[in-house]
């Protein structure tokens, strides 16, 4: 268990070739969205966050219900819709297969709401794709309501990201215990489910129940709405062009956390926005670089 140092993520970063094109960079999903968290720009700002973070391609797979609220805030990105009743996703087989079709990773939860259909959606990727999945808010409630079994029966590389509240509710641990012992119980929990967990806090603690880092970056000015979405599409982006370990998702919540410390330095912990963070991941990546 070690803090994480800008010099153990420059690898995760590299130059790249004069002759690359986008595939090179990969493909990545951003599934979410519902009448009730229709979160356009917040939903694209989780795009443009995978895009700045350096992925080829982001797919931003919405109910067709809010692709209209979503399409006017979208420039690089692209836009996947499916089928919706009442604002939430239906599930649909080939839809949902259609989707997913060339995707390096994918992220899922973030405005999603609750809805049946959900767990049908998670579940079914879950029991049948074989890709780095990022699970977050809404996700992770979806989750909470499901058989935890599934996490060992996946093929799916599987990247938790919650809170301290939302670990409570997926791992049954109590609250206090998990504010007394984060590391401990992050460990066990990746250890039994055979997971990623990013247990988001003052110290982040990323493990895989073997190998764990501790990443003490970030600010006050990143307690705002969006901030963990921005992170899950950090995190998606990243993933574009890198293994889904440890390492890589440590190195995202590094990248987050630096961004955020920029961008309120330039402006103050009062006024920051989660898209400010956006904004100055650029320079986080050229302050890890050198």
């Amino acid at each position: 268990m070690e803090e994480l140092k800008k010099e153990d993520i420059k690898n995760i970063f590299p130059k790249r070739d004069e002759n690359s094109n986008k595939g090179n960079f990969g493909y990545v999903g951003i599934m979410g969205g519902s009448i009730e968290y229709s979160g356009a720009a917040k939903l694209a700002n989780l795009s443009c966050a995978s895009l700045t973070a350096g992925c080829g391609v982001v797919r931003l797979i919405v109910p067709k219900e809010i692709a209209n609220g979503v399409m006017p805030y979208l420039l690089e990105q692209t836009l996947f819709t499916i089928e919706s009743k009442d604002g939430h996703m239906i599930f649909d087989k080939e839809k949902i297969d259609k989707s997913l079709e060339k995707l390096k990773a994918l992220a899922i939860g973030m405005g999603w709401g609750e809805s049946k259909d959900n767990e049908k959606i998670l579940s079914y990727i879950l029991e049948t794709k074989d890709m780095p999945v990022i699970i977050d808010a809404d996700g992770l409630n979806t989750l909470a309501n499901m058989d935890k079994s599934i996490l060992n029966r996946t093929k799916c590389k599987v990247i938790l990201t919650p809170h301290p509240k939302e670990f409570e509710r997926i791992s049954g641990y109590n609250f206090e215990d998990i504010k007394s012992n984060p590391q401990e119980l992050a460990v066990k929990f990746a250890n039994e489910y055979n997971v990623i967990l990013l247990l988001k806090g003052h110290t982040t603690t990323v493990t895989d129940g073997k190998n764990t880092y501790l990443v003490k970056r970030g600010c006050a000015g990143m307690a705002t709405a969006g901030s963990g979405d921005v992170l899950s599409g950090i995190l998606v982006g990243i993933l574009g062009y890198n293994e889904p370990n440890v390492l890589s998702i440590a190195a995202g919540a590094y990248l987050a956390g630096l961004a955020g410390e920029i961008a309120q330095e330039e402006l103050n912990d009062i006024s920051m926005k989660a898209s400010d963070t956006i904004s100055k991941i650029p320079e986080a990546i050229n302050k890890i670089r050198n």
